[in-house]
């Protein structure tokens, strides 16, 4: 049993006494706790230890108040495990030594078995989900094939993301052999976390926005649409956060997910009068109001909550990740604030189980 289900009841637009909210990227940089664990161990060796994974995933929990935790790993664990080699440099980012650029670089890919080949993932879920001993759900995630492709095909420093579009473009066959191998590997990742213990599951479609309309349906939403159609599951919800594509949100709610997650640059008002009656929506603040003032962070929840409005179905987040060089203040404040300001638009609903 979950002691706090509001993230879990917000997902399928069931009554809340509040709105939840947990922060994408809550593990991570901006927390002193997480740098000292960090100085153990490097990146990858943190994703691939169970105990250290399990360590910082909770951390935002207990620090933060988040209303859920995600578990600590890597989108590109997935690419690695199918034999490209991953390097994580401190100054540059993910760096594939190897990037796929030829029919015979998609040939060599591995079909793995996450279960098997990203056990220690797997394993990393159980053990975080033991230790929150039901105090909160446990959020699983991977990348979408089309963010995963783009990262394997670009290799690193991404500008302009014109290898990616060359290959997509001059080699459609070979980009659509890799993004279905893809979209089959992370149905079974997702699956994988959630028969280890994952109570909902996020795909992060990162780079989505890159593509005009035609091609974000062709290369991007219809293998995130068979991701959710193969993906093992019983009760847990699936939120596809595909950053920047506002001209396909009808779309993207009828590809089977839960909750669709907005950037910060779109009304989460005007989304919930198109697409709010299909699914339940998760955002919107820019990342950036965490430099502000408090009042001015406190004013922009009510201003994101006044919009969305009254009822479930709103899963309080950033409209991206929280930056490394955040105050943990400001995110404990932003997390209070949501609780507090958001009692008013569930009333009816805690009068209700007053009665």
């Amino acid at each position: 049993m979950i002691k706090n289900d509001l993230f879990l009841r917000a997902c399928k637009k069931q009554p809340v006494e509040r709105t939840p909210v947990w922060i994408m990227r809550q593990a991570g940089r901006y927390l002193p706790e997480y740098r000292a664990v960090r100085e153990k161990a490097d990146f990858l060796t943190m994703c691939r230890t169970p105990e250290l994974a399990a360590e910082v995933t909770i951390q935002p929990v207990d620090i933060i108040g988040v209303d859920a935790a995600i578990i600590f790993s890597d989108i590109l664990v997935i690419p690695e495990a199918m034999g490209m080699e991953l390097e994580m440099i401190e100054s540059k980012g993910p760096v594939f030594h190897h990037p796929v650029r030829t029919d015979e670089d998609g040939a060599v890919l591995k079909q793995i078995d996450p279960a098997k080949d990203l056990k220690y993932v797997m394993d990393a879920v159980t053990l975080a989900k033991r230790e929150l001993s039901g105090r909160v759900p446990l959020i699983g995630f991977s990348g979408s094939p089309w963010t995963l492709l783009t990262y394997m095909v670009e290799g690193s420093g991404m500008k302009n993301f014109s290898v990616v579009k060359k290959l997509m473009y001059n080699n459609p066959l070979l980009a659509h052999k890799i993004l279905d191998k893809l979209a089959v590997t992370v149905a079974d990742y997702l699956s994988a976390k959630i028969e280890a213990g994952a109570d909902a599951v996020q795909i992060f479609d990162t780079w989505g926005g890159l593509l005009s309309p035609e091609d974000y349906k062709e290369f991007s939403l219809s293998y995130i649409s068979k991701i959710i159609s193969l993906i093992k599951r019983k009760q847990q919800p699936v939120i596809v956060f595909s950053k920047g594509v506002h001209q396909s949100l009808e779309e993207l709610a009828s590809s089977g997910a839960d909750v669709v997650g907005l950037d910060w640059t779109i009304d989460i008002g005007t989304v919930r009068k198109t697409i709010g009656e299909k699914v339940a929506l998760q955002g919107n603040m820019d990342p950036t109001l965490l430099y502000a003032p408090d009042e001015k962070i406190r004013d922009e929840v009510k201003r994101i909550l006044g919009a969305y409005g009254s009822g479930s179905g709103h899963v309080f987040n950033l409209g991206h990740g929280i930056l490394p060089d955040v105050e943990p203040e400001k995110a404990k404040a932003l997390v209070q604030f949501v609780k507090d300001e958001s009692k008013a638009f569930h009333r009816k609903v805690a009068e209700a189980q007053r009665e």
